[in-house]
């Protein structure tokens, strides 16, 4: 149970540390953010209190998930009726959040009070950004067991998909989903990605069940795809995935600015579905279970790194919990008691579940 509280609370610091209200908002030098976090003690010595170091609308929607997750629903489709009103309800939240603007978007096609199509909404050429990743760890947490994988594919690519209807979007959704439950499993990491690959072919087939927008889709399916073959290739990460990720001998804050720049698609790393939760892991990999390693290269670099932040965070404190966390980062932290509870619950009703 500690673990799936810190996860939800680490989710939560990674997307504050990333969103880095208190200084260089919006720097796109990694180097420089870290100049600047020195220059405020370094991390260690920081204490998240919220008028500081807020978090954004990246853990206002996870939340929102969660909460949907842990109610009494009767069937999936009451399930995804409880996350449109989580999501529109959390949209009046956001202004002040300085939300993602496609998430807005993405919530204002919402339809709380249509019973049967509150979650259908239309294709969104926009919908590849990074908000569906950020908010479906929690779908992962709730349906980890290696049985409920159909309900977990089926669960994050519509949570995805009702705010960021585009396959690069709610492929998103499925792999942070996807990386929350094999860190709970146990699975090796260097496993993660290929494993994953392996699971896109059940999202094209239950998309294909639900008929809707199959010609858009087809035309968009593959980038999500051939951006993550890329990736493996490039960390030699093999399917038999025995040898561990390959990085370069040097490979500072300026060395993983250009190379998340390189795998994004608009030249800001992880500001769509495919590169944020690819940083992530990335980060993961690199850090060999160190907090502060993490941090350097997913939370304080020059690109998105609220979403990498928040999704490294989260999938970190399923892995390690919060012991080499230091207190002063979560002990204030913005919607601390509420992270905690619905960590503990997601915990208890996932463990209960037959």
């Amino acid at each position: 149970m500690e673990k799936f509280r810190a996860a939800m609370l680490l989710g939560a610091v990674g997307d504050a540390l990333g969103y880095r209200n208190a200084f260089m908002e919006n720097s796109a030098s990694g180097p420089r953010v870290q100049e600047e976090l020195q220059k405020v003690g370094g991390l260690d010595h920081l204490v998240l209190a919220p008028e500081k170091w807020p978090v954004s609308d990246n853990t206002i929607m996870h939340m929102a998930t969660a909460e949907a997750l842990v109610t009494d629903f009767w069937c999936l489709d009451d399930l995804y009726r409880e996350m449109v009103r989580r999501y529109v309800d959390a949209l009046e939240k956001l202004p002040e959040h300085r939300a993602d603007p496609a998430t807005i978007e993405g919530c204002s096609q919402l339809k709380p009070d249509n019973y049967l199509l509150a979650w259908h909404t239309p294709f969104n050429d926009k919908g590849s950004g990074f908000g569906a990743a950020t908010k479906a760890m929690c779908v992962g947490m709730r349906y980890w067991k290696p049985e409920r994988l159909g309900t977990l594919v089926e669960v994050s690519v519509e949570c995805g998909r009702m705010t960021h209807n585009h396959p690069t979007g709610f492929l998103g959704s499925l792999c942070t989903a996807l990386f929350a439950s094999y860190a709970i499993q146990g699975k090796r990491l260097e496993q993660w990605g290929r494993d994953m690959l392996r699971a896109v072919p059940l999202a094209e087939d239950y998309c294909k069940k639900t008929i809707r927008h199959l010609a858009e889709y087809q035309e968009h399916w593959f980038y999500f795809e051939a951006k993550w073959q890329f990736y493996l290739e490039e960390r030699k990460i093999s399917e038999d995935s025995e040898s561990g990720a390959t990085f370069p001998d040097h490979y500072d804050a300026e060395e993983r600015d250009k190379t998340y720049r390189k795998w994004s698609s608009e030249g800001r790393g992880g500001r769509r579905g495919h590169d944020a939760p690819m940083i992530a892991y990335d980060a993961l990999l690199g850090a060999k279970g160190s907090w502060a390693e993490l941090c350097q290269r997913a939370m304080f670099h020059g690109g998105e790194s609220g979403a990498s932040g928040a999704i490294a965070g989260c999938l970190f404190g399923l892995l390690h919990g919060l012991d080499a966390v230091p207190a002063g980062l979560y002990r204030e932290l913005e919607h601390k008691e509420q992270l905690g509870r619905l960590g503990e619950t997601l915990h208890r009703l996932s463990s209960e579940e037959k």
